[in-house]
């Protein structure tokens, strides 16, 4: 999940680094589908990408997953975007050039590129493989490259990329299935490793909201061998939870029987959710010592009430993206196990509906832009 919209407005500003150079040679035609201003309608947009430098490799985009993030940021609804905007930031390729100094990526080979495009590389936080949190990061699109370009995501042709931010993708994933993998894959993954889930299988742990990070965290959740339960406002998504995605339990959040009977009954919640909620009929779920990571980023402040934190010495901890190396190592964990998202193809003739349907969240679970099969059918 993106970084909030008051460090991103930070963030899009040209800043004095280390990392600066000279504008490169903008050489490489790239055919992008953006959003003009704020009415958020994506439409055709020829630009063109730097030339492949020393550190580089460029990528023919093939896929790229689609999420209510990306809304947000083509309607302004944060108040800082600037346009034009080409949104994408969880994008899967092919390696098409490779710069002299890259070693470990190879032209033809299947790669992705999450959120993070660059940051300072000299902090600590960058040095103890926490980049994502550098206080430099540039994000994939809606902000300024350290060469003073404009980033621009993955709803285009293709990208260039520093090595650094690039990951490989395990041969046995299927690339369209695997593109959410670098955003919402890696929101609840991260956030799982960050509260020791991966050491100590059995516990018992619970997903508020069904949605695309949702989901995820219900797969990784049975990997990592735990008792999954989903708690949502939604009686429907009871049947997708449990027969679809294989959760142990469900939980109706608006039934106050069924929370006071699993009252004190979780040792991990993740908070998927968005919308502006309170988190103390959560927190009466736990378990002492209990823990809840939020991952969702409500616009409004969330309610923390104290006596259920005092009361069982539980934890409220937040967590977003993750490093590159959480990132292939979450890659690589998914090719094992079989981890994947549950996914609908999105052609580019669809790209506004598919936006549209965002908006509503009328989406299971996640939409992904086939680039792939546009650039097969320019060609015919």
């Amino acid at each position: 999940m993106p970084l909030s919209p008051s460090i991103l407005k930070s963030l899009t500003s040209p800043t004095i680094s280390p990392m600066a150079k000279s504008t490169p040679k903008l050489t490489q035609s790239a055919l992008g589908w953006a959003a003009q201003d704020s009415s958020g309608k994506l439409t055709p947009f020829m630009f063109k990408r730097r030339e492949n430098g020393l550190d580089d490799v460029t990528i023919k985009i093939l896929y790229c997953g689609m999420c209510r993030t990306d809304v947000h940021f083509a309607k302004n609804d944060w108040g800082n975007t600037t346009y034009p905007i080409v949104p994408g930031y969880e994008i899967i390729g092919i390696v098409i050039k490779v710069g002299s100094n890259v070693s470990k990526f190879k032209v033809g080979e299947r790669v992705g590129v999450g959120y993070v495009a660059a940051t300072c590389l000299d902090c600590e936080l960058c040095n103890s493989f926490q980049e994502n949190y550098c206080d430099q990061m540039k994000p994939v699109y809606n902000s300024i490259h350290w060469d003073d370009t404009p980033t621009y995501g993955g709803y285009s042709t293709i990208m260039v990329a520093d090595h650094r931010y690039v990951v490989h993708i395990p041969d046995s994933l299927p690339m369209d299935r695997a593109a959410p993998l670098m955003g919402a894959g890696l929101t609840v993954y991260t956030a799982m490793k960050n509260s020791n889930l991966f050491e100590s299988p059995g516990k018992h742990m619970a997903v508020i909201g069904l949605g695309g990070v949702g989901h995820m965290a219900i797969k990784f959740g049975k990997a990592f061998g735990h008792h999954v339960t989903v708690i949502s406002t939604s009686p429907s998504k009871e049947k997708d939870a449990k027969e679809k995605l294989d959760a142990d339990g469900f939980i109706l959040s608006t039934d106050l029987k069924q929370m006071q009977r699993n009252r004190r009954s979780l040792d991990f919640i993740i908070d998927t959710v968005s919308a502006k909620h309170s988190l103390g009929p959560y927190l009466e779920l736990l378990k002492v010592n209990g823990t809840i990571s939020i991952v969702g980023e409500p616009a409004q402040p969330i309610e923390v009430p104290a006596t259920p934190l005092i009361y069982g010495k539980k934890v409220v901890r937040g967590s977003i993206i993750g490093s590159v190396k959480e990132l292939q190592e979450m890659m690589n964990f998914c090719g094992k196990h079989n981890i994947l998202c549950e996914i609908e193809l999105v052609t580019i003739d669809k790209i506004n509906e598919a936006f549209d349907r965002l908006s509503k969240n009328d989406v299971k679970f996640r939409f992904v832009l086939n680039v792939a099969a546009h650039q097969y059918s320019s060609r015919l």
